[in-house]
């Protein structure tokens, strides 16, 4: 090459561009950690708002039982109280909760018990007034009867007692001194006395009243194949209640009259004591009016005013009954 040819070689690479590739590293890479990041952040805000919704749709008595709880939840699991099987608490589930302790109460229940109890109360508060007007009723009849002068005689043949029914009045039959006509249901003039003294004060009590007659244990002639103390029991029982409607008793007041023969003697172990024969008028309390109507139609509250006296029809007879003549029975 010739001196020339170096030269022009060498000037152009004084000319000639200069390219420098720079090889640039590969950065590090960060990973998810910033994902577990905001997902605890959401989750601790979800947790926040639902705890503010919680605490603002409890009540104060729950908020105190569940702080209670935490304090001692020993006293609350064994007592009871609001806590985490509470059925008060604010999230409902389906089904029995597990969470429930046996000594829990739910919400409703407790309502429940509580109107129970409100019931059994205002029940007995009836029940304690019945039995104090009923033990009135019963000092006012004692009264009359020992203040009379006509019916003093008569007190020893009548036994009052209040019973689970009620007040129970027995008009009972002396040795030489019966209700009744022997054999037959015709009231004797001191029984007539004895029931229109007693019209007036059964009438003015609201409660109904039971009547039932019983006989001693000696039968008739004809057994109980015709007319028999269970005729003879009703039919009294029967005039007793005509004579007390004659004295001054609402009609609708008896609510119900049965004849049980000798059936429930007084005095058992002497079957043919004449105090065996007897009427047996019962002032009824509610819940025995009620039992006694449970499997019937309620009757209408029984009248105050008390209807026109008239005399009562005669009681039929047990001839006219049976169409035969019976022999009167003894006693």
């Amino acid at each position: 090459m010739s001196r020339s040819d170096h030269k022009k070689n060498a000037k152009q690479d004084k000319t000639a561009p200069i390219v420098k590739r720079v090889v640039k590293g590969k950065s590090a890479h960060h990973g998810g950690s910033w994902k577990i990041a905001y997902a605890d952040f959401v989750t601790a805000m979800m947790a926040f708002f639902l705890l503010m919704w919680l605490l603002g749709s409890t009540t104060q008595g729950e908020l105190e039982g569940i702080a209670d709880y935490f304090k001692n939840p020993l006293r609350v699991s064994i007592g009871g109280g609001s806590g985490s099987g509470d059925s008060s608490s604010v999230i409902k589930g389906g089904g029995r909760d597990l969470t429930r302790r046996e000594s829990q109460v739910k919400k409703g229940e407790i309502e429940e018990q509580k109107r129970t109890i409100n019931l059994k109360a205002a029940d007995a508060d009836v029940e304690k007034t019945e039995i104090s007007q009923l033990r009135t009723l019963k000092n006012r009849i004692e009264r009359a009867f020992e203040t009379s002068p006509s019916l003093r005689e008569y007190r020893k043949q009548m036994l009052l007692d209040i019973t689970s029914e009620g007040l129970r009045i027995q008009l009972v039959d002396a040795q030489n001194r019966p209700m009744f006509a022997s054999g037959s249901a015709q009231l004797l003039p001191h029984m007539r006395e004895i029931l229109q003294e007693l019209g007036k004060p059964l009438n003015e009590m609201p409660n109904h009243i039971s009547l039932s007659g019983h006989t001693d244990a000696k039968p008739y002639s004809a057994g109980e194949r015709s007319y028999s103390n269970w005729e003879l029991s009703a039919d009294r029982a029967n005039a007793s209640r005509r004579q007390l409607v004659a004295s001054g008793l609402a009609e609708g007041k008896v609510l119900r009259v049965v004849g049980l023969s000798s059936a429930a003697l007084f005095d058992k172990t002497d079957p043919l004591n004449p105090v065996n024969r007897r009427i047996s008028i019962i002032v009824l309390t509610r819940k025995a009016e009620e039992a006694m109507l449970k499997d019937t139609v309620p009757l209408p509250p029984p009248p105050t005013e008390p209807p026109t006296a008239t005399a009562p029809a005669a009681p039929a007879t047990p001839a006219q009954r049976t169409g035969e003549i019976e022999k009167p029975k003894p006693g």
